[in-house]
This record gives structure tokens, C-alpha cells and sequence, in this order.
């Protein structure tokens, strides 16, 4: 699975030009073609009582997005890069979507401020949606001003989180292809404490055994094409054991496969993937299932 098209979507207070330049990376992994979205929220030029449709401010905000893609665009060119660009009024989900698949993107990057999630420009419930909807990768990129090199570099160490499920599966098959840019994949399996009752110690060594034996597994697959890998078995919750695994690998970035519930379900429960994108301090990238025809 090859990353040629990447579909930059920003407000600019919360993906910056520097952001883009950390990804550019993935020139390696063969990407040689950018898309800019930027949503103009429709509340900001709707209609107001006595005033109407104010198409003036919708003007003035298309022609500041537009002089900030030129100047990004400019840079692009001479790296060799193509560009596209959508500057559009409406709602952020659907219109990130259409350019999605207009563009036949292969990965979405979206944003999160040093705001609390629900506060940031797109808000919370917007970002959450095009988690849940995507059928295509999602990165959400997070700054981390104390953490210079998750900037520069946020696919040199990657934490793969898997629970062995197809969506795992499909998390480590993406970032196989990355092997000319990934320095080392820590990969993370989180058992939960009532997997590791017993009636003795063996029991639960037997439990754990079975599991570091699954993640050699994968660890020599990605040795097969080049990329360091290594094995952690943690115990606990896993959004809490993911990120303190993060932390203790000193990872750049988190990749979690997301799983195929129902809609109603993940509305519900939520899930360990989005729940991590949302909260953790790690950027990090949502692989989907595909959606069905």
C-alpha cells in the first residue's frame, strides 16, 4: 500500500507549513502529490439577522487560505511536488470526504492544537467523525514543542499497537512499504488482567509466552524488508498502557488499526483508536478497515 497522494487538511492555527515539511518524508515511500483542504466553517458566513449571507467574509477568508496554499505550494514546486488545493464553505466531515475521494487519496492528516480537544478550530466531534468514517488512513498530528524530534521525524519510531484482530493485520501491512523511512517499529500487545488469571504463575507466563511468540512473528516480518522491530507485552488498560509504552519506547508516532463495529457501537463505546488520536500526547495514525462497495 504506497502513499502517493496525501490530502492536507488545516485551519492553520492547527497544521503548519512545518508540519507538512516533517511529513515530506514519505517522498521516500514514493507520495509525490499534496492536496490542501481548508473548510470554511458555514456558521462564520451564514445568514445574520439583518445582515444576510456575508459573501464579503466568505471572500476575505477564501483569499487569506488561498495566499497561504500559494506560498506552500510555491515550495512544493520546487521540490518537484504536485498540488492541489480545495477551499471550501460547509460542513468539515463531508467536505474533507468528497476531496478525499475526488483525489483517490491514499492518507488524510488532520490536526490537533495544543487546545483541549473539544476547544481546537475543527471541533472535537468533527475530527472524531473522520476517525470513525474514514476508509482511508488518518494521521492526526499533534505538536509537541518539548519533543523537537516527534516533529522533525514522526515515522523514524513507530509503537504499532495490535490485539491481533484484521485491522492490526492491516496496520502493519501500511507501514511495511515504509521501510526506507522507518528506523525501528516497537511492536505492543496489551493483555488485559483477567486474560492472565490462574491458578499459578505458569499459567500466566504461559498466557504471555503465547503472546511474545505473535509478535516475533510480525517483528521478523518486518525484518524481512529492513525495519528494526521489537517486542513489548504489556498488562492493563490499553489506552493507558499504550501510551506509557509510547513513552517508554520514546516513540514519534502511534499506529493503531481501527476496528469494523457498528457505527452505533463505536457512538456508544468509543474505541481504544480513537480514544488514543483524541487524547494521547502522540501523533498518531488511524488505519481503517476498508468500507464495504
Amino acid at each position: 500500500m504506497n502513499i502517493k497522494k496525501l490530502l492536507f487538511v488545516t485551519k492553520f492555527d492547527d497544521l503548519s507549513f512545518d508540519a507538512l515539511q516533517s511529513l515530506l518524508v514519505l517522498r521516500k515511500a514514493s507520495l509525490n502529490h499534496v492536496v490542501f483542504v481548508n473548510v470554511i466553517e458555514r456558521e462564520k458566513v451564514s445568514m445574520h439577522r439583518g445582515l444576510g449571507y456575508q459573501k464579503i467574509e466568505e471572500i476575505r477568508l477564501r483569499e487569506t487560505a488561498n495566499i497561504r496554499f500559494i506560498d506552500w505550494a510555491e515550495s512544493l514546486f520546487e521540490q518537484g511536488m504536485e498540488v492541489g488545493v480545495y477551499i471550501v464553505v460547509g460542513n468539515m466531515v463531508r467536505q474533507v470526504f468528497d476531496a478525499a475521494r475526488k483525489e483517490e487519496a491514499d492518507l488524510i492528516v488532520v490536526g490537533r492544537s495544543r487546545k483541549r480537544f473539544i476547544d481546537q478550530l475543527y471541533s472535537g466531534s468533527d475530527v472524531t467523525e473522520v476517525l470513525r468514517q474514514a476508509s482511508i488512513p488518518v494521521l492526526v498530528y499533534k505538536p509537541m514543542p518539548d519533543k523537537i524530534e516527534v516533529l522533525d521525524r514522526p515515522f523514524e519510531r513507530i509503537l504499532l499497537a495490535t490485539d491481533w484482530s484484521p485491522a492490526s493485520v492491516r496496520a502493519e501491512a501500511y507501514l511495511r512499504p515504509l521501510n526506507g523511512i522507518v528506523d525501528q517499529v516497537h511492536v505492543v500487545h496489551v493483555a488485559q488482567e483477567k486474560d492472565l488469571k490462574g491458578d499459578n504463575s505458569m499459567t500466566v507466563q504461559k498466557v504471555r509466552k503465547a503472546a511474545r511468540e505473535k509478535l516475533e512473528e510480525i517483528c521478523d516480518r518486518f525484518a524481512g524488508v529492513g525495519i528494526d522491530a521489537r517486542a513489548h507485552v504489556y498488562v492493563g488498560d490499553p489506552i493507558k498502557e499504550i501510551e506509557r509504552a509510547a513513552k517508554d519506547c520514546q516513540a514519534t508516532l502511534i499506529v493503531l488499526g481501527s476496528s469494523a463495529k457498528q457505527e452505533w457501537v463505536e457512538r456508544f463505546l468509543g474505541s481504544v483508536p480513537q480514544n488514543i488520536a483524541e487524547k494521547s500526547d502522540y501523533p498518531t495514525l488511524i488505519v481503517p478497515p476498508p468500507k464495504p462497495s
